[in-house]
Protein backbone atom coordinates (compact mmCIF):
# COMPACT_ATOMS: atom_id res chain seq x y z
CA UNK A 1 0.00 0.00 0.00
CA UNK A 2 1.52 3.39 -0.99
CA UNK A 3 1.98 5.96 1.83
CA UNK A 4 -1.08 8.24 2.12
CA UNK A 5 0.69 11.46 4.25
CA UNK A 6 -2.95 13.05 4.71
CA UNK A 7 -3.95 9.65 6.16
CA UNK A 8 -0.87 9.87 8.78
CA UNK A 9 -1.27 13.52 9.76
CA UNK A 10 -5.16 13.09 10.35
CA UNK A 11 -4.28 9.54 12.35
CA UNK A 12 -1.68 11.14 14.61
CA UNK A 13 -3.20 14.83 15.35
CA UNK A 14 -6.20 15.20 14.01
CA UNK A 15 -6.36 18.85 13.17
CA UNK A 16 -9.40 20.95 14.52
CA UNK A 17 -10.74 23.85 12.48
CA UNK A 18 -9.53 27.18 13.94
CA UNK A 19 -6.24 25.57 14.79
CA UNK A 20 -3.35 27.20 13.10
CA UNK A 21 -0.15 24.70 11.61
CA UNK A 22 3.31 25.44 11.62
CA UNK A 23 6.35 23.23 9.69
CA UNK A 24 9.82 24.32 10.13
CA UNK A 25 13.20 22.61 9.43
CA UNK A 26 16.62 23.97 10.24
CA UNK A 27 19.04 25.10 7.78
CA UNK A 28 22.92 24.75 7.67
CA UNK A 29 24.92 27.37 8.83
CA UNK A 30 27.42 26.63 6.44
CA UNK A 31 27.17 24.93 3.16
CA UNK A 32 29.73 22.52 3.84
CA UNK A 33 28.07 21.39 6.44
CA UNK A 34 24.98 20.41 4.08
CA UNK A 35 24.20 16.93 3.25
CA UNK A 36 22.12 15.23 0.54
CA UNK A 37 19.79 13.40 3.31
CA UNK A 38 19.60 17.33 4.90
CA UNK A 39 18.90 18.52 1.56
CA UNK A 40 15.76 16.03 1.00
CA UNK A 41 14.88 16.31 4.42
CA UNK A 42 14.01 20.16 3.76
CA UNK A 43 12.25 19.45 0.02
CA UNK A 44 10.16 16.82 2.84
CA UNK A 45 9.49 19.97 5.06
CA UNK A 46 7.93 21.87 2.06
CA UNK A 47 5.93 18.72 1.35
CA UNK A 48 4.48 18.18 4.59
CA UNK A 49 3.84 22.14 4.73
CA UNK A 50 1.59 21.51 1.48
CA UNK A 51 -0.19 18.43 2.65
CA UNK A 52 -1.39 20.67 5.57
CA UNK A 53 -2.26 23.26 4.16
CA UNK A 54 -4.37 20.91 1.58
CA UNK A 55 -5.84 19.46 4.55
CA UNK A 56 -6.41 22.56 6.35
CA UNK A 57 -8.37 23.74 3.33
CA UNK A 58 -10.68 20.65 3.94
CA UNK A 59 -11.41 20.82 7.78
CA UNK A 60 -11.26 24.66 8.22
CA UNK A 61 -7.39 25.54 9.60
CA UNK A 62 -4.85 27.55 8.90
CA UNK A 63 -1.18 26.74 8.24
CA UNK A 64 1.81 29.18 8.35
CA UNK A 65 4.33 29.44 5.51
CA UNK A 66 7.66 27.09 6.05
CA UNK A 67 9.62 27.99 8.83
CA UNK A 68 13.19 27.98 8.75
CA UNK A 69 15.76 28.70 10.93
CA UNK A 70 19.54 28.07 11.41
CA UNK A 71 20.27 25.01 12.74
CA UNK A 72 21.61 24.13 16.32
CA UNK A 73 24.62 22.24 15.45
CA UNK A 74 23.74 19.30 18.50
CA UNK A 75 20.58 17.90 19.43
CA UNK A 76 18.32 19.36 21.77
CA UNK A 77 20.17 22.14 22.34
CA UNK A 78 18.07 25.29 22.94
CA UNK A 79 16.84 27.14 19.83
CA UNK A 80 18.20 29.94 18.07
CA UNK A 81 16.85 33.71 18.82
CA UNK A 82 15.31 34.38 15.36
CA UNK A 83 14.26 32.26 11.96
CA UNK A 84 12.50 32.80 8.52
CA UNK A 85 9.39 33.57 8.24
CA UNK A 86 8.19 33.67 4.17
CA UNK A 87 11.17 35.94 3.90
CA UNK A 88 11.35 37.87 6.87
CA UNK A 89 13.09 37.83 10.36
CA UNK A 90 11.28 36.94 12.74
CA UNK A 91 11.54 35.95 16.72
CA UNK A 92 11.77 32.45 16.69
CA UNK A 93 9.61 31.41 19.61
CA UNK A 94 6.60 33.82 19.28
CA UNK A 95 6.57 32.58 15.72
CA UNK A 96 6.40 28.78 16.66
CA UNK A 97 3.46 29.89 19.29
CA UNK A 98 1.59 31.61 16.85
CA UNK A 99 0.45 27.96 16.32
CA UNK A 100 -2.01 25.30 18.37
CA UNK A 101 0.37 22.34 16.23
CA UNK A 102 3.83 22.58 14.96
CA UNK A 103 5.79 20.06 12.55
CA UNK A 104 10.09 20.24 13.19
CA UNK A 105 11.70 18.08 10.31
CA UNK A 106 15.15 18.72 11.32
CA UNK A 107 18.73 18.13 10.91
CA UNK A 108 19.68 18.03 14.85
CA UNK A 109 16.65 17.30 17.68
CA UNK A 110 14.65 20.38 18.39
CA UNK A 111 12.22 18.10 21.11
CA UNK A 112 13.79 19.64 24.47
CA UNK A 113 13.64 23.48 23.52
CA UNK A 114 10.03 22.40 22.11
CA UNK A 115 8.68 20.54 25.02
CA UNK A 116 9.44 23.57 26.79
CA UNK A 117 7.20 25.71 24.74
CA UNK A 118 4.50 23.26 25.54
CA UNK A 119 4.52 24.58 29.09
CA UNK A 120 4.21 28.04 27.89
CA UNK A 121 0.40 28.01 25.82
CA UNK A 122 -1.82 25.30 27.10
CA UNK A 123 -3.17 24.99 23.26
CA UNK A 124 -0.12 23.82 21.94
CA UNK A 125 1.82 20.83 20.68
CA UNK A 126 4.96 19.47 18.46
CA UNK A 127 6.55 16.64 16.52
CA UNK A 128 10.04 16.92 16.79
CA UNK A 129 11.08 14.81 13.30
CA UNK A 130 15.38 15.04 13.43
CA UNK A 131 16.96 13.17 10.82
CA UNK A 132 13.52 11.80 9.17
CA UNK A 133 13.93 10.39 6.01
CA UNK A 134 12.03 9.59 3.18
CA UNK A 135 12.64 5.98 2.75
CA UNK A 136 10.79 5.75 6.68
CA UNK A 137 7.73 6.24 4.44
CA UNK A 138 7.66 2.19 3.82
CA UNK A 139 9.03 1.23 7.23
CA UNK A 140 8.17 3.00 10.47
CA UNK A 141 5.89 5.95 9.29
CA UNK A 142 3.57 2.93 7.96
CA UNK A 143 3.19 0.94 11.06
CA UNK A 144 -0.22 0.21 12.22
CA UNK A 145 -0.23 2.70 14.71
CA UNK A 146 -2.97 1.09 16.97
CA UNK A 147 -0.57 -1.84 17.17
CA UNK A 148 1.88 0.61 18.51
CA UNK A 149 -0.52 2.13 20.89
CA UNK A 150 -1.53 -1.25 22.23
CA UNK A 151 2.59 -1.75 23.19
CA UNK A 152 3.48 0.83 24.52
CA UNK A 153 0.62 0.73 26.49
CA UNK A 154 1.93 -2.86 27.92
CA UNK A 155 5.41 -1.48 28.00
CA UNK A 156 3.89 1.85 30.37
CA UNK A 157 2.47 -0.31 32.88
CA UNK A 158 5.26 -2.55 33.00
CA UNK A 159 7.22 0.42 34.15
CA UNK A 160 4.58 2.25 36.17
CA UNK A 161 5.28 1.80 39.85
CA UNK A 162 8.81 -0.33 39.29
CA UNK A 163 11.92 0.72 41.09
CA UNK A 164 14.72 -1.06 38.88
CA UNK A 165 15.03 -1.98 35.04
CA UNK A 166 18.32 -4.88 34.39
CA UNK A 167 19.63 -5.25 31.19
CA UNK A 168 21.92 -7.62 30.33
CA UNK A 169 23.86 -7.35 27.24
CA UNK A 170 25.29 -9.62 24.70
CA UNK A 171 29.17 -8.12 25.31
CA UNK A 172 28.40 -9.74 28.95
CA UNK A 173 28.49 -6.54 30.29
CA UNK A 174 25.24 -5.13 32.56
CA UNK A 175 23.27 -2.49 34.51
CA UNK A 176 20.92 -1.91 36.79
CA UNK A 177 18.85 1.55 36.26
CA UNK A 178 17.26 3.12 39.49
CA UNK A 179 13.90 4.34 38.03
CA UNK A 180 12.31 4.89 41.99
CA UNK A 181 10.59 8.16 41.68
CA UNK A 182 9.89 8.36 37.92
CA UNK A 183 6.92 8.21 35.99
CA UNK A 184 6.59 6.34 32.46
CA UNK A 185 5.96 8.24 29.36
CA UNK A 186 4.67 7.01 26.19
CA UNK A 187 5.75 8.53 22.71
CA UNK A 188 2.74 6.37 20.94
CA UNK A 189 2.16 8.44 17.85
CA UNK A 190 -1.20 9.76 18.82
CA UNK A 191 -1.01 13.71 19.28
CA UNK A 192 -4.64 15.36 19.38
CA UNK A 193 -5.31 18.61 20.10
CA UNK A 194 -7.53 17.64 23.50
CA UNK A 195 -4.55 15.03 24.59
CA UNK A 196 -3.61 15.24 28.20
CA UNK A 197 0.24 15.20 30.03
CA UNK A 198 3.38 15.29 27.45
CA UNK A 199 2.09 17.08 24.32
CA UNK A 200 5.38 16.35 22.29
CA UNK A 201 6.27 13.51 19.98
CA UNK A 202 8.90 12.13 17.73
CA UNK A 203 7.57 10.49 14.13
CA UNK A 204 7.91 8.13 13.82
CA UNK A 205 6.32 7.36 16.87
CA UNK A 206 6.86 3.80 19.07
CA UNK A 207 8.67 4.24 22.19
CA UNK A 208 7.86 3.75 26.02
CA UNK A 209 10.79 5.87 28.15
CA UNK A 210 11.13 6.82 31.86
CA UNK A 211 13.83 8.57 33.19
CA UNK A 212 16.31 7.03 35.88
CA UNK A 213 16.21 8.48 39.27
CA UNK A 214 19.12 11.04 39.21
CA UNK A 215 19.98 11.17 42.87
CA UNK A 216 18.53 15.38 43.51
CA UNK A 217 16.63 13.98 46.74
CA UNK A 218 18.75 14.59 49.70
CA UNK A 219 20.78 11.32 51.66
CA UNK A 220 19.14 9.34 48.81
CA UNK A 221 21.65 8.90 45.90
CA UNK A 222 20.95 6.83 42.78
CA UNK A 223 21.60 3.45 42.42
CA UNK A 224 21.75 3.32 38.72
CA UNK A 225 25.27 1.59 38.36
CA UNK A 226 26.94 -1.00 36.27
CA UNK A 227 28.70 -1.20 32.88
CA UNK A 228 27.18 -0.13 29.22
CA UNK A 229 28.91 -1.10 26.31
CA UNK A 230 29.22 0.88 23.24
CA UNK A 231 30.58 -0.07 19.68
CA UNK A 232 31.13 0.98 16.57
CA UNK A 233 32.64 -1.07 13.91
CA UNK A 234 34.99 -3.22 15.76
CA UNK A 235 36.13 -0.25 18.19
CA UNK A 236 34.62 -1.23 21.43
CA UNK A 237 34.14 1.24 24.76
CA UNK A 238 32.41 0.23 28.06
CA UNK A 239 31.06 3.08 30.13
CA UNK A 240 31.19 2.56 33.79
CA UNK A 241 28.64 4.39 35.93
CA UNK A 242 27.99 4.81 39.28
CA UNK A 243 24.93 7.23 40.96
CA UNK A 244 23.34 7.56 37.60
CA UNK A 245 26.63 9.03 36.15
CA UNK A 246 29.26 7.87 33.67
CA UNK A 247 32.65 8.00 36.06
CA UNK A 248 35.22 6.31 33.39
CA UNK A 249 35.01 5.17 29.90
CA UNK A 250 37.34 1.77 29.66
CA UNK A 251 39.02 0.37 26.39
CA UNK A 252 41.06 1.03 23.86
CA UNK A 253 40.56 2.82 20.22
CA UNK A 254 39.83 5.70 18.61
CA UNK A 255 35.75 5.27 19.84
CA UNK A 256 37.33 5.00 23.61
CA UNK A 257 39.08 8.57 22.55
CA UNK A 258 36.29 9.86 21.47
CA UNK A 259 33.34 9.57 24.15
CA UNK A 260 36.39 10.30 26.57
CA UNK A 261 36.54 13.64 25.07
CA UNK A 262 32.85 14.08 24.88
CA UNK A 263 32.23 13.62 28.95
CA UNK A 264 34.92 15.45 29.56
CA UNK A 265 34.29 18.33 27.90
CA UNK A 266 30.84 18.72 30.36
CA UNK A 267 30.25 17.08 33.34
CA UNK A 268 26.67 17.14 32.98
CA UNK A 269 26.92 15.18 29.70
CA UNK A 270 27.50 11.91 32.08
CA UNK A 271 23.92 11.75 33.40
CA UNK A 272 22.04 8.86 32.61
CA UNK A 273 19.30 10.69 30.91
CA UNK A 274 16.87 7.66 29.67
CA UNK A 275 16.12 4.41 29.52
CA UNK A 276 13.89 3.69 26.80
CA UNK A 277 12.02 0.40 24.74
CA UNK A 278 11.31 1.54 21.24
CA UNK A 279 8.27 -0.84 20.07
CA UNK A 280 7.18 -0.29 16.31
CA UNK A 281 7.35 -3.47 14.98
CA UNK A 282 7.60 -1.43 11.18
CA UNK A 283 11.04 0.12 12.54
CA UNK A 284 14.81 -0.49 10.96
CA UNK A 285 17.96 -0.15 12.48
CA UNK A 286 20.20 1.61 9.49
CA UNK A 287 22.10 4.13 11.30
CA UNK A 288 19.26 6.85 11.48
CA UNK A 289 18.89 7.31 15.65
CA UNK A 290 14.75 8.71 14.84
CA UNK A 291 14.02 5.25 13.53
CA UNK A 292 16.86 3.22 15.32
CA UNK A 293 15.74 3.58 18.48
CA UNK A 294 11.80 2.53 18.19
CA UNK A 295 12.93 -0.82 16.93
CA UNK A 296 14.57 -1.88 20.60
CA UNK A 297 16.13 -0.87 23.72
CA UNK A 298 18.20 2.19 24.02
CA UNK A 299 19.31 5.05 26.90
CA UNK A 300 20.35 8.23 26.75
CA UNK A 301 23.12 10.75 28.83
CA UNK A 302 23.15 14.31 29.20
CA UNK A 303 19.67 16.33 29.28
CA UNK A 304 16.47 14.84 30.79
CA UNK A 305 14.07 17.81 32.15
CA UNK A 306 12.41 17.61 28.87
CA UNK A 307 11.63 13.69 29.23
CA UNK A 308 10.83 14.18 33.33
CA UNK A 309 13.93 14.83 35.00
CA UNK A 310 16.20 17.23 36.45
CA UNK A 311 19.24 17.95 34.43
CA UNK A 312 18.18 21.03 32.38
CA UNK A 313 20.31 23.94 30.14
CA UNK A 314 21.51 25.11 33.62
CA UNK A 315 23.34 22.13 34.64
CA UNK A 316 25.40 22.34 31.78
CA UNK A 317 28.59 25.06 31.53
CA UNK A 318 27.06 26.52 28.03
CA UNK A 319 24.41 26.08 26.38
CA UNK A 320 26.25 24.67 23.23
CA UNK A 321 27.53 22.09 25.83
CA UNK A 322 23.66 20.62 26.01
CA UNK A 323 23.29 17.25 24.63
CA UNK A 324 20.81 14.10 24.55
CA UNK A 325 22.35 11.47 23.05
CA UNK A 326 20.81 7.80 22.44
CA UNK A 327 22.37 4.46 22.51
CA UNK A 328 21.03 1.74 20.58
CA UNK A 329 20.60 -2.10 20.91
CA UNK A 330 18.33 -2.55 18.61
CA UNK A 331 18.37 -5.91 16.45
CA UNK A 332 20.94 -5.14 13.43
CA UNK A 333 23.35 -2.83 16.52
CA UNK A 334 26.52 -4.90 17.01
CA UNK A 335 25.41 -5.08 20.93
CA UNK A 336 22.03 -6.89 21.77
CA UNK A 337 20.30 -7.20 24.66
CA UNK A 338 19.90 -10.70 25.85
CA UNK A 339 17.63 -10.00 28.86
CA UNK A 340 16.34 -7.14 30.23
CA UNK A 341 13.48 -7.56 33.21
CA UNK A 342 11.93 -4.92 35.31
CA UNK A 343 11.67 -5.42 38.95
CA UNK A 344 8.85 -3.99 41.26
CA UNK A 345 8.32 -5.33 44.91
CA UNK A 346 10.88 -8.02 44.87
CA UNK A 347 8.66 -9.42 41.74
CA UNK A 348 10.30 -9.51 38.48
CA UNK A 349 9.05 -9.44 34.94
CA UNK A 350 10.82 -10.53 31.77
CA UNK A 351 10.46 -7.32 28.97
CA UNK A 352 13.25 -8.80 26.62
CA UNK A 353 14.85 -12.31 26.16
CA UNK A 354 17.15 -13.03 23.44
CA UNK A 355 16.96 -9.72 21.94
CA UNK A 356 13.28 -10.31 21.17
CA UNK A 357 10.15 -8.81 23.14
CA UNK A 358 8.57 -11.46 25.62
CA UNK A 359 5.90 -9.25 27.10
CA UNK A 360 3.53 -8.87 23.80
Amino acid sequence: MAFDLIKLLVDVFDPQPDEVVVVACDLPRRQEDDTPEWTDRRAMAADWRQAMADLGRARGFSTLPLLTYPATGANNSELPATGNLEGREVELAPAILQSTLALFLTQYSATAPLDGLTREKPDFRAASMPGLARCMQDTALAADYREVARRCAVLTEALRGADTVEVRFSTGDQCRFDIRFRHPEADDGFLPRDKQGDRIINLPSGETFIVPYEGERPDEPSRTAGILPVQIGADLARLRVEANRVVAVEGDGELVARLTMVFAADPARRNVAEVAFGCNDRARVWGNVLEDEKAGFHWAYGRSDHLGGTVGVAAFSSPAMVVHQDIVYAAGNPIQVLEASVHRDGQVLTVMHGGEYVIF
